[in-house]
């Protein structure tokens, strides 16, 4: 894959950088003996010497996106990365460092590649925010850089990678609850995790299968499973989830894309959610058909996908449920459906109108919509409620979207999926 690396105050152009981001898991069985290693190794095409007011932007770390176009004074030229993205998307995220005091702007050459709150921000060691849509210009942004700031990041919303998950598995390393094993090895050679919470040890009563990043770029989904499994372990229905479900929970389906930045969404020649068909082409697609069936012995009643819909847009600014094409499954989404609308009314707002219903759209009877996740688990045995969630990038119902108010509305969602299972008993 290709980077871009520019320092102003030079007349060279942008150079290329390489980048390739590794990561190895090696886990036990319990979460106590597992071990969370990451590496990032880069190789350089060159480097430009600069003047006394050198600037670098450049998206050499994991997750990193973006081709630099051109620079012409303050103002650098950007585009988004879509290497094997079949048409166009909207993924991006690259670092600036060295701009401490000044006033730079970054213009987009490849559309308007921003959210309804504009682009996120992280100053420093800081916390991420949203810049604003306010300080959206067409397709550029521009922003001065507080003297004290040696370092600023832009991304498309608030990223979540495999750090992220490393440190929410180090804050509950030592519960009896939670353990990690191997999912599948990635093409890359990375090892994609699977967490398995609640009833561990004996049979459980129910197991819900989740799945998230199906698309790597979809991160704001990531920011909801977290606040589910946090409530799963320790939220107020946490002992009667740990003494009635198992979860079995894979954060990162399209790892090496989460990792190294891709689109993920329309990869070619067909993305993760597309791929469940007889016999896959990628890996965690191929362990998650090898390992739901014999795991669920005909107690998985609920198997849900995490998404994000399009960038900005009417439905695409509220969180809402995919209809199903089959009748029975496409009751228990209304079901759950009314549920959730309820438990979701003090965190990020839900309403049931806002969902999706099968045959409009795109959500149709074309071979790419056959070949889901949800789709291939509504057959699951024992089936009950198979769909996916879409949740929003920036905005929701009027409200925001950050990391914060994600982690609430996925505890809304743990909390709904208690009610719901307790109706099944």
């Amino acid at each position: 894959m290709t980077r871009s690396i520019h320092r102003w105050g030079t007349t060279s152009p942008s150079l290329t950088r390489r980048q390739f981001v590794g990561g190895s898991l090696m886990t036990g069985f319990l979460l106590q003996s597992t071990s969370l290693l990451g590496s990032v190794s880069h190789e350089e095409a060159g480097t430009v010497s600069g003047g006394s007011s050198e600037l670098t932007i450049d998206a050499a770390f994991p997750g990193g996106n973006i081709i630099l176009n051109r620079v012409e004074g303050d103002t650098s030229y950007l585009s988004q990365d879509l290497r094997d993205t079949e048409g166009w998307w909207f993924y991006w995220y690259f670092r600036l460092r060295g701009g401490a005091g000044q006033h730079v702007t970054f213009h987009f050459i490849n559309k308007d590649v921003f959210t309804c709150r504009g682009p996120a921000m992280k100053l420093g060691d800081g916390p991420w925010s949203w810049l604003g849509r306010e300080k959206v210009q067409g397709t550029a942004f521009s922003v001065q850089i507080p003297q004290n700031v040696a370092e600023a990041r832009f991304c498309l919303a608030i990223p979540y990678l495999e750090e992220d998950l490393r440190g929410f598995l180090s804050r509950h390393s030592d519960n009896p609850h939670l353990k990690v094993v191997e999912h599948c090895v990635t093409a890359k050679g990375r090892s994609a995790e699977r967490l398995h919470l609640g009833c561990l040890s004996k049979s459980p009563r129910h197991r819900v299968l989740l799945a998230c990043r199906h698309h790597a770029c979809e991160m704001m989904a990531s920011w909801v499973l977290e606040g589910l499994m946090e409530t799963v372990l320790t939220g107020p229905d946490a002992a009667w989830f740990c003494e009635n479900v198992e979860f079995a929970i894979v954060p990162f389906m399209d790892k090496d894309g989460v990792e190294e930045g891709d689109q993920g969404k329309n990869r070619r020649p067909h993305d993760h959610n597309r791929d469940y068909q007889e016999e896959p082409i990628h890996a965690s697609v191929r362990a998650m058909k090898e390992f739901a069936p014999t795991w669920s012995e005909g107690r998985v009643c609920v198997a849900m996908d995490l998404h994000c819909p399009y960038i900005r847009g009417r439905r695409d600014e509220e969180i809402f449920l995919v209809g199903s094409p089959f009748e029975a499954i496409q009751k228990e989404i209304d079901r759950f459906a009314e549920i959730l609308r309820t438990t979701s009314a003090t965190s990020l707002p839900y309403e049931p109108k806002n969902n999706i219903p099968f045959g409009v759209e795109w959500n149709n009877t074309s071979p790419e919509r056959a070949r889901t996740f949800s789709r291939w688990a509504s057959s699951l045995e024992g089936i009950r409620l198979a769909c996916t969630l879409e949740f929003p990038y920036a905005c929701a119902g009027g409200k925001v979207v950050d990391a914060a108010s994600s982690r609430a509305f996925g505890a809304s969602l743990a909390t709904a999926l208690r009610q719901y299972l307790e109706t099944l008993d």
